[in-house]
């Protein structure tokens, strides 16, 4: 494809936007004979389903391309709206899903992938041809949680450097607390509940009841129980996550005997900025120790999509960084995470000693940039040229007027220099998009959430 960036970062240089890269790899599809349309349709296991058309070259004009292009928008619908069957409609489906299925087997390149929404949708994932009728009606459910701030509240957000909570009363933030932990490589869940009960104990201190608690962690939650999550990734054998962790919040409610919400983090970030913005139609994105993001749709609803896009492709270039998790290449994680800062500080010329965990490395990138050194602002910049292009790949996806950016990545000076460069980067490449990008306060970056989260419940009456 002819993917020419106005805008490189020094230190990264290399980026293949994805947002660049599909428009011309559509653009060819318009000027070729042949090109005909796909359909991709994610069918969830309650029903519900998202429909997502694009265009392919016809079958020997260009196949390494038109996989690429259908792969990681596959790819990025598994991990934006989430399901458990993937459905492709049109001339080249039959050709196409051959490949997918062999791809995310659990045995194929994209075996993390699949083992990941088996656990999610207790079910293997699937790829099917259908013809056109034979593709669902689009829908999705909607979560009716959020903005109930009457009576005394605990929230509470884990990351997975620090675990934060709250205490407010009628919608006013009496107490709020962040403790540092590691919960990322614990193999015993008990370190991971001790963590959080100390938490909720800490909120609990400051109100004269306890009426409700809400929190958010990374990672899908149904009904309080956990499907899979980041935060407990160091628990490999299943045995003990099935018995101490798929639980655990479920026990917690059980035993405060109040309403209580355990939610994504990413859509507890879309909900505090719907709420504190008065706005609907809003993509939250956290730039912490992973990327969390949350989705409130034009209705003001949360839905059943899954929003995990730290696993979201946005860099084709075929030597771009692997996640340490996934193995997969060019995706968000390695370039608006902790993880990310990690892989760009040495090609910033910056070489930090390799005791430092990622949450150090970061206070250090923070240090030198309050310091003046124009390395860490190379940091920061290459991060904002590669956010600007992602927001507008993230629009071919989502339906959304304002984009909320919160993490710890984005603290202090450096978040300034990321906007800035993202901002850039839509208005000359990207004109016709709307998308306003707005940053909380510091207090609210680092307490935000678990305020939103204390929300969450409604009191039983």
């Amino acid at each position: 494809m002819d993917v020419a960036p106005r805008h490189r970062s020094s230190i990264d240089p290399g980026l293949v936007p994805a947002a660049l890269w599909t428009r011309a790899y559509l653009r060819r599809c318009a000027a070729t004979a042949g090109a005909s349309e796909l359909t991709i349709a994610l069918r969830r296991t309650d029903g519900t389903a998202s429909l997502f058309r694009t265009q392919v070259l016809a079958l020997g004009a260009d196949d390494a391309a038109t996989y690429l292009h259908v792969e990681r928008t596959v790819k990025f619908l598994l991990w934006s709206r989430g399901g458990s069957d993937v459905l492709l409609s049109g001339p080249q489906a039959a050709t196409l899903t051959a490949r997918l299925k062999a791809d995310y087997a659990p045995s194929g390149k994209r075996g993390f992938d699949a083992d990941f929404f088996r656990k999610v949708f207790e079910k293997p994932l699937g790829f099917s041809v259908v013809t056109e009728a034979e593709l669902p009606g689009a829908s999705a459910a909607h979560l009716p949680l959020g903005r109930n701030l009457d009576g005394c509240r605990i929230g509470f957000d884990l990351g997975g450097s620090d675990r934060k909570c709250a205490a407010v009363i009628d919608g006013k933030v009496v107490f709020s607390e962040e403790v540092k932990w590691d919960p990322y490589f614990q193999s015993d869940p008990a370190y991971h509940l001790a963590g959080i009960r100390h938490s909720l104990e800490l909120a609990a201190r400051h109100l004269p009841r306890v009426d409700a608690i809400g929190g958010s962690s990374a990672g899908v939650y149904v009904n309080n129980k956990v499907r899979i999550a980041s935060l407990f990734r160091g628990v490999r054998d299943e045995a003990v996550f099935d018995a101490k962790v798929r639980d655990m919040f479920v026990d917690l409610a059980r035993e405060y005997g109040v309403p209580f919400e355990v939610l994504n983090d990413g859509d507890v970030t879309a909900l505090a900025a719907s709420m504190s913005l008065g706005r609907n139609a809003v993509l939250g994105v956290a730039m912490g120790t992973s990327v969390a993001a949350g989705y409130v749709d034009q209705a003001g609803n949360l839905t059943n999509w899954l929003s995990e896009l730290a696993f979201v492709p946005v860099d084709y270039r075929p030597d771009g960084p692997a996640d340490e998790w996934s193995g997969d290449q060019g995706c968000a994680v390695q370039y608006f995470s902790q993880q990310g800062v990690g892989r760009l500080l040495p090609l910033a010329g910056i070489a930090l000693p390799p005791s430092l965990k990622l949450p150090e490395q970061l206070e250090e990138l923070q240090r030198l940039m309050l310091q003046g050194d124009p390395r860490a602002r190379k940091v920061y910049e290459a991060i904002g040229i590669a956010l600007g292009y992602s927001i507008a790949h993230f629009a071919s996806f989502y339906e959304m007027g304002c984009l909320l950016i919160m993490g710890r990545v984005t603290s202090g000076q450096g978040g300034s220099v990321i906007i800035e460069h993202a901002q850039t980067v839509l208005r000359d490449e990207f004109p016709e998009l709307r998308i306003d990008l707005v940053v909380p306060s510091e207090k609210d970056k680092r307490h935000g959430q678990a305020v939103a989260a204390a929300s969450l419940p409604s009191l039983r009456r």
